[in-house]
C-alpha cells in the first residue's frame, strides 16, 4: 500500500498545515497526562514539520464527550504536556472552529504551533459533517494526518477534511502501515500464533476469522477465554463473559477444528471471589471452578504452554492483556508471556496496540524488545482484517 507521505509535500515553508494527531493519552485524576507514550510516538512528525517552517494546527479527540463540551475533557493540560516534551510554546485554543480561531490562525507565524479544543466536543465530528468538515479544512492549506488510533474512523477530522485539502501521512501512520503490511502476505514467517486476550469476542472476531486459513496457533486469554470456555462446557462460576458470543465462539472452535488450526484454552487459571488489590486468589484448573470464583487471569501452565508454543514461532501477533493487569495480582501470565516474547531472537512480534502496549509499558519491558508496538487498538484490528480504513484510504496515492 503507498499512501503520500511529508517527502511527498512539494513546499512546506510558510505552509499552514492542518495536522492530525492522537492525542487520546491516558490521564491521572487531575486531567495531567499519565502516559506520553502516543505523544512521544508523533513528535517526529511534528518536529520535521516545524523545522521546515511550517505553521502546525494540530487537533485531537480526548475521551468519549459524545458532540458536548464536558469541562474534564478539555484538552488544555495535554496541550500543557506537549508543549514540555516539544519544547517549544504551543498555543492552545478553547474551540475548534469560529472567528477566533481563524484569528488566531491568521497570526501565526513560521514554525508556530496550535493546538484546537478536543475535537469531539462537536457531534458533526463524528458524524463526518461535510459543513464542519469543510469549515475546519479552512483552517490550513495541507492536511497531514499522523494519528494511526483513529484511522478507523470516518470522522471529519480523519478523513472528512482530506476531501478539500492534499493530504499526507505523517512519519507513524508511515510506519504502522510498513509493519503491518507484511501480515496480510502469504508468505509471512511460520508458524504464525495469535494470541488475543482482553473482554469482548466481537472486537477480535474479524481478524480471528480472517485469519483461521492462515494461522497456525491461536491462544486465547483474558476475558474473552471465558467465552470461549462457555462454548466448550465449561463453567466459569461468576467470572465475565459474553453469554450472546457463546455461539459465535463454539463456530469459530468448530471451524478452526475443521482447518486445522489449534486454538488453545486456559487449562488453569487465577481465580478470586471479588476483583480487588487485596482478593485472596486461588490457582486453579478450569474443572475446579465453581460458585462465585472468577477467573482472572491464566495460570503458570497454561502460561507456560502458550511460551512453549512462541518458542517455535516464526511471527506472533498479540492483542489483548491475558489478565486483569490493572490489578498485580492477575498480571502473572501476561508478564510470562510477554517476558518470554521479549526475549525470543530470530521472529517477528507485533503487539496490537491499545490495552496490550499499555500492560506492556506498566510491566516495564523496553518497547524496542519486540518488532512493533502498534500505537492503534481497534485500527490495528480492522488493519488486519484487510479493511480499508477511512483514515488511510485518503492519504493513498492515486496511478
Amino acid at each position: 500500500m503507498e499512501i503520500n507521505t511529508l517527502k511527498d509535500i512539494p513546499e512546506i515553508k510558510g505552509k499552514k498545515i492542518l495536522l492530525r494527531v492522537d492525542f487520546n493519552v491516558p490521564r491521572n485524576d487531575d486531567g495531567t497526562v499519565k502516559d506520553d507514550s502516543r505523544i512521544q510516538a508523533a513528535l517526529p512528525t511534528i518536529k520535521e514539520l516545524q523545522s521546515k517552517g511550517a505553521r502546525l494546527i494540530v487537533m485531537s479527540h480526548l475521551g468519549r464527550p459524545k458532540g458536548e463540551i464536558v469541562e474534564d475533557l478539555r484538552v488544555t493540560k495535554v496541550a500543557e504536556y506537549f508543549a514540555e516534551v516539544l519544547g517549544h510554546p504551543v498555543k492552545k485554543l478553547d474551540e475548534v472552529i469560529g472567528v477566533n480561531v481563524k484569528k488566531a490562525v491568521s497570526a501565526m507565524k513560521d514554525g508556530d504551533v496550535i493546538m484546537l479544543e478536543n475535537t469531539r466536543f462537536h457531534a458533526e465530528e463524528k458524524s463526518c459533517d461535510e459543513k464542519f468538515a469543510k469549515e475546519l479544512a479552512s483552517l490550513g492549506e495541507i492536511f497531514v494526518n499522523d494519528a494511526f488510533g483513529a484511522a478507523h474512523r470516518r470522522h471529519a477530522s480523519t478523513a472528512g477534511v482530506a476531501e478539500h485539502l492534499p493530504s499526507y501521512g505523517g512519519f507513524l501512520m508511515e510506519k504502522e502501515i510498513a509493519a503491518l503490511s507484511p501480515l496480510l502476505e502469504e508468505d509471512i514467517a511460520r508458524p504464525l500464533v495469535m494470541i488475543f486476550g482482553g473482554a469482548k469476542v466481537d472486537t477480535k472476531v474479524g481478524v480471528i476469522k480472517s485469519f483461521i486459513e492462515k494461522a497456525d496457533y491461536f491462544l486465547i486469554g483474558g476475558a474473552i477465554a471465558n467465552t470461549f470456555l462457555k462454548a466448550a462446557g465449561h463453567e466459569v462460576g461468576e467470572s465475565l463473559y459474553e453469554e450472546d458470543k457463546v455461539k459465535l465462539a463454539r463456530e469459530i472452535m468448530m471451524e478452526c477444528e475443521k482447518m486445522k488450526t489449534d486454538i488453545i484454552l486456559p487449562h488453569d487459571v487465577v481465580a478470586a471471589s471479588k476483583i480487588s488489590e487485596d482478593a485472596e486468589t486461588a490457582h486453579v484448573t478450569i474443572s475446579d471452578i465453581l460458585g462465585d470464583m472468577k477467573i482472572l487471569d491464566i495460570g503458570k501452565w497454561t502460561a507456560e504452554k502458550f511460551c512453549n508454543i512462541i518458542d517455535g514461532a516464526g511471527t506472533v501477533i498479540w492483542n489483548g492483556p491475558l489478565g486483569l493487569t490493572e490489578i498485580e495480582a492477575f498480571q502473572g501470565g501476561t508478564e510470562a508471556v510477554a517476558n518470554f516474547l521479549a526475549k525470543k531472537q530470530g521472529i517477528t512480534s507485533i503487539i496490537g496496540g491499545g490495552d496490550t502496549a499499555d500492560a506492556i509499558k506498566q510491566l516495564n519491558i523496553p518497547p524496542d524488545a519486540f518488532t512493533h508496538i502498534s500505537t492503534g487498538g481497534g485500527a490495528c484490528l480492522e488493519f488486519l482484517e484487510g479493511k480499508d480504513l477511512p483514515g488511510i484510504a485518503v492519504l493513498k496515492k492515486t496511478k
